[in-house]
């Protein structure tokens, strides 16, 4: 059932391969957003749309959040990665941080509604399933399945 099979896992494992710890990933959420359409495209090209809107909106968001906290807290994207299956798409975004992401309210210590600080909320609300694995060689790994189609 839709909404109900949701997996938020943050952890850190050793599992995972360690990626090149240069940059080789995209440079910016706009580039990471432009990798994602051009494999939607790929993949159903001549054969109608990927999924709804919304879908492909939410996917488009979550790869820039992901991507945007990687540059502003991980260092940079080291490594990058968009698959296809059926009609969700997976996104895998490394930096060499080795900080798990965090939750913050939504207001400060004031109690004014804070600005910035949403985007694992937004990661977490949107996505299917959000894994974050420890590298290795030190930093993390974070996967997100965002469906593309209602159910």
């Amino acid at each position: 059932m839709c909404g109900e099979h949701r997996t938020h896992r943050t952890h850190s494992t050793d599992t995972a391969a360690a990626p090149d710890r240069q940059q080789s990933g995209p440079r910016s959420p706009a580039e990471a957003r432009q990798a994602v359409r051009r494999a939607l495209e790929g993949r159903f090209r001549g054969h109608g749309t990927p999924g709804d809107e919304d879908g492909v909106g939410d996917a488009l968001l979550v790869v820039s959040e992901l991507t945007t906290n990687a540059i502003l807290h991980g260092g940079g994207v080291t490594d990058f990665e968009v698959t296809l299956a059926d009609r969700e798409v997976r996104m895998s975004v490394s930096d060499g941080s080795d900080q798990l992401p965090l939750n913050v309210g939504r207001f400060d210590e004031p109690g004014d509604l804070r600005v910035g600080g949403h985007g694992w909320s937004i990661v977490c609300r949107l996505a299917r399933d959000v894994v974050v694995s420890g590298l290795r060689a030190g930093g993390k790994r974070i996967t997100a399945v965002v469906p593309l189609s209602p159910c």
